[in-house]
């Protein structure tokens, strides 16, 4: 796509009229969005996609006759097109997002709240960066090829507002391995994929997945459900170890502390970084000062470059570092960046992720058994 492609288009599909007039405002605030259309409900939709067909469908759950996620999935199964979920904060929503996000949903965003106009302007970012992501999603990724035109506008803050560099010159003394994973677009099914293939003994593992606040907790329970480790949601001081998960609460940084033996978390407020909070670089940064070459650093699937740099940092400080290749990527943004930066040491396909992470682990043991 060059800077002078047409704009990606989006039909809304809200039942609230407030909600569309709402939705509609923020997607036309960002030049690469265009609505198309904007449904009342699925059926409305369903006949203005027999006549014009969108680019990306932004689409409440929660409507009259036909619901959202079975719509999704007739999406899914007659024409896939990529859906941006918007979804209201509470405890069924997190249940239906997850679903939505099983069933081919491309992501799942909060549907703003009145509230401050900074927080607005934040959700707003949000939403505009879901759509233009879920655009890069198709399998031809033609648009995805150049990009350019598609790139988020306005400020990105660097990790520097959260923590210093770290300490390159500072080895940090062997411990127990540990493994850190950033991932946005596309990184639920793909954290999926690899935590239900490790075993109970698998290394200590902390994830940033770009998901509203409110979700994580839905979606790690999720997880442990389905998996041999256990994944909880992190809490502010929350230890680490052998076999358990921690996954950054949305809406607030996680980055990672050592202790005498072993390792625990430190989750707070801050801004965004990256465009992001949970930012990827926050957690990429504490873990090179924190862990060094006791660490691994993974960056999957994702739109941005939430985590390149930092990563990068993570490689100077001795870690072992990781991008998911293009073909397994649902938008090979954040891993394309990390390798182009050089922050990777190797690519690797999403099925083979979870035999890198007890490779790693095994190999580290043992240097720390010999030393």
């Amino acid at each position: 796509m060059t800077g002078t492609a047409d704009p990606v288009r989006v039909l809304i599909v809200d039942d609230s009229t407030s909600a569309r007039a709402m939705l509609r405002s923020v997607v036309e605030s960002d030049p690469a969005l265009r609505v198309c259309g904007a449904a009342p409900d699925a059926f409305a939709a369903a006949r203005m996609m027999r006549v014009d067909l969108p680019d990306v469908i932004l689409l409440d759950l929660e409507m009259p006759g036909m619901d959202g996620l079975t719509f999704l999935k007739k999406i899914m199964s007659q024409r896939p097109i990529p859906v941006v979920v918007c979804s209201g904060l509470t405890a069924r929503g997190s249940e239906q997002s997850l679903a939505a996000l099983e069933a081919g949903a491309v992501e799942v965003i909060l549907k703003p709240q009145a509230s401050d106009a900074a927080a607005r302007a934040e959700a707003a970012l949000r939403i505009c960066d879901a759509l233009r992501a879920a655009s890069q999603s198709r399998g031809a990724r033609a648009a995805l090829a150049a990009g350019s035109a598609l790139k988020p506008p306005g400020p990105k803050l660097s990790p520097d507002e959260m923590l210093p560099p770290p300490n390159l010159a500072r080895v940090a003394p062997l411990t127990e391995p540990i493994v850190c994973i950033g991932s946005s677009t596309g990184g639920t099914e793909a954290l999926r994929t690899i935590l239900t293939a490790l075993p109970p003994d698998a290394p200590a593992i902390c994830i940033v997945q770009h998901m509203p606040a409110g979700f994580t907790a839905a979606f790690a329970k999720r997880l442990d459900s389905l998996c041999q480790v256990r994944v909880r949601e992190a809490v502010d001081g929350a230890t680490v170890t052998q076999g358990e998960v921690l996954i950054a609460p949305g809406d607030q940084h996680m980055m990672l502390r050592r202790l005498p033996s072993g390792y625990r978390v430190v989750v707070a407020p801050g801004p965004a970084i990256s465009r992001h909070r949970p930012s990827v670089d926050v957690l990429f940064r504490s873990a090179a000062t924190a862990a060094g070459a006791n660490a691994l650093g993974i960056v999957l699937t994702g739109m941005g470059d939430d985590g390149a740099r930092c990563l990068g940092e993570m490689k100077a400080a001795g870690a072992l570092t990781v991008a998911q290749d293009e073909a397994t990527s649902v938008v090979y943004g954040m891993p394309r960046e990390a390798v182009r930066m050089g922050s990777a040491m190797q690519s690797l396909a999403l099925e083979k992720m979870a035999a890198a992470i007890m490779g790693f682990a095994r190999r580290h043991r043992t240097g720390v058994q010999a030393g």
